[in-house]
C-alpha cells in the first residue's frame, strides 16, 4: 500500500493480484459508498456530492488547498479589502455557464443569494455561512462586492466554499440538473443506477484528458474495492482497511474527517454531564483501531484536525474506563437522573467503512457499562432530517454517529455549524462557547488561534457534547490504468480534471 501523508505509519498489508480487465475509452468510472440524494450546487460540501458536482460541474471563486489550507484563484483572480466589512472580488471574463448564460458579478450573485437563502437549508450556508450575513452586489461585470455585518478577515478562504451555479437554477434546493462553469456537464441521473458527466467543450480552462465520468454506488466496501479490481470501476474513493490489500493500488490518506456520536444535550438523560462523561469513559479506543478502524487512525478530542488553525494540542484523548463510567452512571442516578431511560443510538449506513460495525461495537460497550441503548442504522437522507434543524419536539435521548470534514484551514468551518447555540446542527447552548466563537471569528493570527483553543478546550473539559472517537484515515483504490493520487481533498471532492490516463 501506498501512503500519501505526512506524519502516519503505514501497516503492511497482504498483496493480491489485479485484473487485467480495464474500461474502455477515456471515462472515469467512480464508484461512491451511497446515492447521492441531491446533487445541488448549494449541497457540494457534503462529501458523495462534493465528489460528483465540485470543481467538476460548478466551480468556487477561490480555490483551497486542503493540504496547507492556501487559496488560489478559480473563477475570481484577485480580491482585496476595502474596509472591515467589504471585499471585492475580480472575477474571470468570458465564461460561459453550460446552459449558456454568461458569468458574471450579477449571475454570481444570484448564485450566492440563493445559496445563502435562510429558506433553502443549503449546506453550503448552514455548514460555512451560518453565523455570517453575507451581502452580495455586482459593481459591473468582473467586480463583486461582498459585504459581511461583522468583521471576517478569512473572507476570501470563506467563499473558496461557495460552489456557483448557473442562474437559471431552479430557486428550491434539490435540483437534479445541476449547471456550472466546470470542465464537466451533467449528462443524466438514472435514479438508483448511475450519473453520467461529459467534458465541456466551451471550457474556461484547459481541456482535461477524461473524456466524461460516470457515478455509481455500492455500499459494501469489498465490492466496491472488487468492481476496481475487476476493471468495472476506476476509483472508489473510499474502501474498508480490511479491503486495502493491494500495494499497486491502494493508497492511505489522513483525510480531514473526525468521527463522534454527537450527543443530544436537551434529552434527559443525556443533558447530564456526568452521563456524558461516562459515554466517553465506556468507548475503548484502542480495541477499535487496527480492527473495525484503521491502525492509523488518532483519537480525537476535537472536530478540527491538527492542521486546521485553532486546534488544541494540550487537550488529552478520553481513556477508558469503564469503573468510571459506571460510577457516574451511579452518582447521577442517586441524584434522581433517568439514567434507565432507553437511549438511541443511530447509524448511517455507508458512512465510513465498516459504519455498522463500528456502530454495533460502540453499542456492545455503551451497554456493558449499564446504558439502555437501541441501536437503528439509516440511509443518508433519513439520517440527515434527524441531524439538522428544526429538531423533532418529541424526540427522546439520541446519540447519532457522525463524521466531519474540514479541510478549509480555519476552526470556523465547523464550530458555529456544530456548537453554538444557533448552530445548524448544534444541540447544546453556552454563552461563553458563543462569546468565544464571536471573537475567534473576528480576530487574526495568535489572537484568532488562541480563542479557538479555548473554545476547543471548554467544550472538551467542561461541555462535552461528544461522544469523541477519531481523526480519520482514509482508503481508496484506484485503476492502474489511471494515473492519480488520492489525497486528503479526495473524501470531499474528485476533480476529474486531475486525472490522466497511462
Amino acid at each position: 500500500m501506498r501512503y500519501v501523508t505526512a506524519g502516519f505509519i503505514g501497516v503492511t498489508l497482504a498483496l493480491s493480484p489485479l485484473s487485467m480487465v480495464y474500461g474502455e475509452g477515456k471515462i472515469v468510472t467512480v464508484v461512491l459508498s451511497e446515492e447521492p440524494d441531491v446533487i445541488d450546487p448549494c449541497e457540494a460540501s457534503r462529501s458523495n456530492i462534493g465528489r460528483v458536482v465540485k470543481q467538476n460541474i460548478a466551480e468556487t471563486l477561490i480555490e483551497i488547498d486542503p493540504a496547507d489550507g492556501s487559496i488560489k484563484p478559480r473563477l475570481a483572480t484577485a480580491w482585496n479589502q476595502v474596509d472591515e466589512l467589504t471585499w471585492h472580488f475580480t472575477l474571470r471574463e468570458g465564461i460561459k455557464f453550460h446552459d449558456g448564460a454568461d458569468f458574471n458579478a450579477e449571475t454570481a450573485v444570484t448564485s450566492i443569494n440563493r445559496a445563502l437563502n435562510p429558506t433553502q437549508d443549503c449546506e453550503i450556508r448552514l455548514k460555512f455561512f451560518g453565523n455570517v450575513n453575507v451581502m452580495p452586489k455586482a459593481i459591473d461585470s468582473t467586480t463583486l462586492e461582498i459585504k459581511t455585518d461583522t468583521p471576517q478577515p478569512i473572507l476570501p478562504t470563506l467563499m473558496g466554499t461557495m460552489v456557483i451555479a448557473s442562474p437559471n437554477t431552479q430557486a428550491e434546493k434539490g435540483t437534479l440538473n445541476p449547471v456550472g462553469t466546470g470542465p464537466y456537464k451533467f449528462v443524466d441521473w438514472k435514479a438508483g443506477q448511475e450519473i453520467n458527466l461529459e467534458r465541456f467543450d466551451g471550457y474556461w480552462g484547459e481541456q482535461p484528458e477524461a473524456e466524461g465520468a460516470r457515478y455509481i454506488w455500492r455500499t459494501e466496501s469489498s465490492v466496491r474495492a472488487a468492481m476496481v479490481q475487476n476493471g468495472e470501476a476506476d476509483i472508489a474513493p473510499n474502501i474498508a482497511l480490511q479491503d486495502a490489500t493491494n500495494e499497486a493500488t491502494d493508497f492511505s490518506y489522513f483525510n480531514s474527517e473526525t468521527s463522534r456520536l454527537r450527543i443530544d444535550m436537551t434529552r434527559a438523560p443525556l443533558d447530564d454531564v456526568r452521563v456524558r462523561q461516562a459515554l466517553n469513559y465506556a468507548i475503548d479506543r484502542d480495541a477499535l483501531i487496527g480492527t473495525i478502524f484503521s491502525a492509523d487512525v488518532v483519537p480525537m478530542t476535537q472536530i478540527v484536525v491538527p492542521s486546521i488553525n485553532g486546534h488544541n494540542t494540550s487537550l488529552k484523548p478520553w481513556p477508558y474506563d469503564p469503573a468510571k463510567a459506571r460510577e457516574l452512571i451511579a452518582a447521577a442516578k442517586a441524584d434522581g437522573v433517568p439514567v434507565d431511560t432507553e437511549i438511541e443510538l443511530l447509524g448511517r449506513i455507508g458512512m465510513y467503512p465498516n459504519a455498522t460495525e463500528a456502530a454495533e461495537a460502540m453499542h456492545a460497550m455503551l451497554t456493558d457499562v449499564g446504558f439502555n441503548v437501541k441501536m437503528s442504522m439509516m440511509e443518508v437522507a433519513t439520517w440527515i432530517d434527524i441531524f439538522t434543524k428544526p429538531y423533532a419536539e418529541d424526540r427522546g435521548p439520541v446519540l447519532q454517529a457522525s463524521q466531519h470534514d474540514n479541510n478549509n484551514g480555519d476552526a470556523v468551518f465547523s464550530v458555529f455549524f456544530k456548537y453554538a447555540c444557533e448552530g445548524p446542527q448544534s444541540t447544546m447552548c453556552d454563552e461563553e462557547v458563543d462569546a468565544g466563537i464571536t471573537a475567534a471569528s473576528a480576530a487574526i493570527e495568535d489572537e484568532r488561534r488562541q480563542l479557538w483553543q479555548e473554545v476547543f478546550r471548554r467544550l472538551h473539559e467542561d461541555i462535552v457534547p461528544d461522544v469523541q472517537m477519531f481523526h480519520m484515515v482514509g482508503f481508496s483504490r484506484v485503476n492502474p490504468r489511471l494515473d492519480f493520487t488520492p489525497s486528503i481533498s479526495t473524501n470531499s471532492e474528485v476533480q476529474l480534471a486531475q486525472i490522466s490516463f497511462k
